[in-house]
This record gives C-alpha cells, sequence and structure tokens, in this order.
C-alpha cells in the first residue's frame, strides 16, 4: 500500500518546508544540501509541479508546497507520538508554549495551577517573548497565544476572548478621581495601533477633559508593570479587560466608570495544522478553551 511512497524525499520535503532552508533542513537530516536539493526536485517531477519557489537567498512555498506540508507534518508528527508512546520508561509529555510576558504574567500564570492538577504528566515550559514566532520555522514550540485583530492564517487555533479597555485605579484613587484630576497610566507599547490614541477615545466617550494639560501622565513599557503602578496608587490604568481580570477579583483595582469602555482586540491559541492532535497540545487546548468560557 507504502511501497510507492517517497519516504526520503518526503522527509527532505518536510524539513526544508518547515525550515524554509535547504541549508538548514541538510543540517538537521545530516546530510548535504546538493541531497536534499536532489531530493526535492525529484519529488516535485513526480508530482509535476513546483513545491517551493527558488528565490535569491531563500526559498518560499507555493501553494501546492504548502497544502503538501500541512497535512504531512500532521502525519509525522502523529507518527512520531505513536512511536514514542510505546518506548518503555517514556519520559512524560512536554509542551512549549510562546506567549508575551504580561499576558503570562496576568492571566495565565495565575491559572496554570489548574492545569497542572489536570494533566500532571505535562511538563509544561513557558516561552515569553514580545517577538512573534514563526510556528511553520520554530518546531521548539508547540503552541503559541496570539494577540491581534486577525487570527494569523495558515494555522489551526481558536479564538479565546476579545477584549475592551476601561480604567481601572485602586479603591482610594478611583474614590478621588471623581473630585479631582487623577494621574493617568498608560502603556508605550511595541504596536502603537493599541494603544496611541486609547485614552483619547476613552476620554472623549467619558467626556473627560483630563487630557487638557491638567493630568500627569505616566508611561510603562508593559502592561505588568502598568497595573502594579495602578495598584500602588500611582493613579489611573487604561488597560485590557482581559490582563486586569485577576486585580479585579482579588480587590487589588476597580473599575471607574465601567460602562465606558474602548474596543480592543483578541487573543488567540495556535498551532501548526496537525499539531492539536499532538495529545499534550489537545489538552491545553481544551484547558484554554474551558478557562475562557
Amino acid at each position: 500500500m507504502f511501497a510507492s511512497l517517497p519516504l526520503n524525499a518526503l522527509r527532505a520535503f518536510e524539513s526544508a518546508a518547515r525550515l524554509l532552508s535547504f541549508k538548514a533542513a541538510a543540517a538537521e537530516l545530516a546530510v548535504t544540501p546538493t541531497a536534499i536539493s536532489h531530493q526535492i526536485r525529484a519529488l516535485e517531477s513526480r508530482l509535476g509541479q513546483p513545491l517551493f519557489e527558488r528565490l535569491p537567498r531563500r526559498v518560499r512555498l507555493t501553494s501546492s508546497g504548502e497544502r503538501l506540508f500541512h497535512s504531512l507534518h500532521g502525519a509525522l508528527l502523529e507518527v512520531a507520538q505513536s512511536v514514542d508512546s510505546l518506548r518503555p520508561q517514556r519520559s512524560a509529555g512536554q509542551l512549549t508554549v510562546s506567549t508575551t510576558p504580561a499576558f503570562a504574567a496576568l492571566w495565565l500564570v495565575p491559572r496554570l495551577g489548574r492545569f497542572y492538577a489536570a494533566q500532571p504528566h505535562i511538563r509544561l515550559r513557558l516561552d515569553t517573548s514580545c517577538a512573534v514566532v514563526d510556528l511553520q520555522q520554530d518546531a521548539s514550540v508547540d503552541l503559541a497565544i496570539r494577540y491581534g485583530f486577525e487570527p494569523a492564517g495558515g494555522l489551526h487555533g481558536i479564538r479565546l476572548f476579545e477584549e475592551r479597555f476601561a480604567v481601572y485605579g485602586a479603591p482610594q484613587q478611583v474614590a478621588r478621581a471623581a473630585q479631582q484630576t487623577p494621574s493617568l497610566i498608560s502603556v508605550h507599547w511595541h504596536n502603537s495601533e493599541l494603544y496611541a490614541h486609547g485614552w483619547e477615545a476613552w476620554c472623549a466617550q467619558a467626556g473627560e477633559d483630563w487630557l487638557n494639560g491638567a493630568a500627569t501622565i505616566r508611561e510603562y513599557d508593559d502592561e505588568h508593570y502598568a497595573l502594579q503602578a495602578a495598584i500602588a496608587g500611582q493613579g489611573l490604568v487604561l488597560a485590557s479587560s482581559i490582563l486586569v481580570s485577576e486585580s479585579l477579583a482579588s480587590g487589588l483595582l476597580q473599575p471607574y466608570r465601567a460602562a465606558i469602555g474602548v474596543p480592543g482586540a483578541g487573543y488567540s491559541a495556535l498551532c501548526v495544522p496537525g499539531r492539536e492532535r499532538h495529545p499534550p497540545v489537545r489538552a491545553f487546548f481544551d484547558w484554554l478553551a474551558q478557562e475562557a468560557g
């Protein structure tokens, strides 16, 4: 049934497609770049269509290459998982999740105790960075939680929740804001579209003139720092309804004029198609959906 499958060529293709480099694929498979090139040309000849666009200093998958890679990567991952499950005294399941430092600290980590209790055999590693990980090329990351207005194309994923930005402060700051102009806390974030006009939009809806020179504005580079500043009583913060949830639940922060909010983006959990069948990834997807539900 499978005797005619060119397994060596398919393995060479999967590696080159995931890494988008014949040279990197050769290093991964311990062969020469010429051997990788020959295997892929033979596969393209067999299929009668190109799988890669050969560009100066790099390669790019064609639409046919994308289609083959998505099915092949998932199939090989499932085979590897099945083989690993048959090994005696196999190690516990491992899972690497990529997300931003703020989301990890303010939403994910406080809830992870419930995941560990439900899945004690899974060893979870958090990869926290504001840089976007290319899941197609970095096989060390199983799943990413990303923030944005649209889910990334070409990946399997679920939308966890949409957010809104509102104003929060320590209880004494919220009470004081009704009588005098408060200090304002903002985030000078990497994606300027998300925060650049947030306070302006909120003040316009609220009818507050805080930005007309009267208010002191304190900026931080990370949402975590901004919320800690608000908890410490430094002023009112414009913050994500998702990231502020734990501070609200504990009573450290309270909303100021809770009915007024500015629309934000959303969070999605994503992986390379096929990887969602890997048991630790599937378990984490299910847990995330439950927590976000």
